[in-house]
C-alpha cells in the first residue's frame, strides 16, 4: 500500500466537499402536517458554485467546484400507531467540475452520474393527527395555533457512481445515518421551526488506493421562519450550523474538523390545486481553516395525487 500523497489528501478533501454543498441546507417545512395516504412527487434543478479552502501544506490554490444537480423525489404519507408519518425517497444525477492550481500547475477534473440515494422516514409524535380528505381540511382551517413535534431517520445509501481507483467520486461508498428531532409552531400566518440532527458515518473500506476512511459524527441545528400569504403561497428564511465530522485515514487523524453556517431564502407558488413551484437561494460559509463557501440556486416543481 502506498503512502498517502498530497494528491490523495486533495482527493479526500474534494471527496468530502463534493457532497457538502447540501449537507448543511436547512430544509423548511420538514415537519408540516400533511393529509394521510397521499403521494407527492417532485423534480429539482440545482446550480451550485463553491470555493474550497485547503491546508496550505497541500499546495492547492484557487480550488473551485461547479455542480449541476437534478433531483427526483417521492413522498408517501401514512399512519403508524395513530400517528402521521411519511417516507421520502430522493435520487440525484450530478455533473461536477473541480478546478484549481496544484503546486502552481492548473488541474481540472469532471464527473457525471448518479448520486447516492436518500431515504427518510418521519413520524410526528405530537400534534398533526392522521387525517384524510374533509377531516384534514377542517382541522387545518381551525388550527390557527398549534405545535408539532416529530422524529426522523435519514439514511444515505451507497448507490452513487464510485471508483476506488479515483480520487473524485459522486458516490460516497458508505452508509450515513442521520437521526433527527424537530418542532414546528404555527400561529396565524406565521410558522417557526427548529431541527437538530446528527450524522453517523460508516467506514469506507475501499477509499482511494486501498485505504480506509473513517469520519466522526457531524452535528447540525436548523431554524426557520415562514410567512403564509395564502394556501400554497409562502416565503421563508432559514439558517443552519454544523460542527464536527473530522476524518481519519488508516487510523491516522486528519485536522479537518468542520464548522459551517448557512442560510436559505425560499418561496413557493401554487400553480394549480395539485401542482406547485418553489425557488430557493442557499449560501454557506465555513468558519474553519479548511472547508468551502458555496452559493446555490434551486428550482422545484411538485405534484400531489
Amino acid at each position: 500500500m502506498r503512502n498517502f500523497t498530497i494528491q490523495a489528501v486533495m482527493g479526500l478533501l474534494l471527496y468530502i466537499f463534493a457532497f457538502y454543498c447540501f449537507a448543511l441546507e436547512p430544509e423548511p417545512r420538514k415537519w408540516n402536517h400533511l393529509p394521510m395516504n397521499v403521494n407527492f412527487s417532485g423534480v429539482t434543478y440545482v446550480y451550485s458554485e463553491a470555493d474550497i479552502f485547503t491546508d496550505p501544506a497541500l499546495k492547492l490554490e484557487n480550488v473551485e467546484l461547479v455542480e449541476h444537480i437534478w433531483l427526483a423525489k417521492y413522498i408517501r404519507t401514512f399512519e403508524v400507531f395513530n400517528k402521521s408519518a411519511r417516507i421520502d425517497i430522493t435520487q440525484g444525477y450530478i455533473e461536477a467540475e473541480w478546478q484549481g492550481l496544484l503546486d502552481g500547475t492548473p488541474a481540472k477534473a469532471k464527473r457525471s452520474g448518479l448520486s447516492d440515494s436518500f431515504v427518510t422516514i418521519s413520524v410526528n409524535l405530537y400534534g398533526a393527527p392522521p387525517l384524510e380528505g374533509k377531516a384534514y381540511r377542517a382541522y387545518r382551517v381551525a388550527a390557527e395555533n398549534e405545535t408539532i413535534v416529530g422524529v426522523a431517520l435519514k439514511v444515505r445509501l451507497p448507490t452513487g457512481e464510485y471508483m476506488d481507483d479515483k480520487l473524485l467520486n459522486l458516490g460516497g461508498n458508505r452508509f450515513v445515518f442521520k437521526p433527527q428531532v424537530g418542532m414546528v409552531h404555527n400561529w396565524g400566518q406565521w410558522t417557526v421551526e427548529a431541527t437538530g440532527e446528527v450524522a453517523y458515518y460508516m467506514d469506507n473500506n475501499e477509499f482511494f488506493d486501498g485505504n480506509k476512511l473513517e469520519q466522526r459524527p457531524l452535528y447540525f441545528v436548523h431554524g426557520h421562519l415562514m410567512y403564509t400569504v395564502r394556501s400554497g403561497l409562502w416565503v421563508g428564511v432559514s439558517t443552519g450550523y454544523d460542527y464536527g465530522g473530522s476524518t481519519r485515514i488508516n487510523g491516522q487523524d486528519k485536522i479537518d474538523k468542520k464548522e459551517n453556517v448557512g442560510w436559505v431564502l425560499s418561496a413557493t407558488y401554487p400553480i394549480s390545486p395539485t401542482m406547485g413551484a418553489k425557488l430557493g437561494y442557499i449560501d454557506t460559509r465555513t468558519k474553519a481553516s479548511t472547508g468551502l463557501d458555496s452559493q446555490s440556486l434551486t428550482a422545484t416543481l411538485s405534484y400531489l395525487w
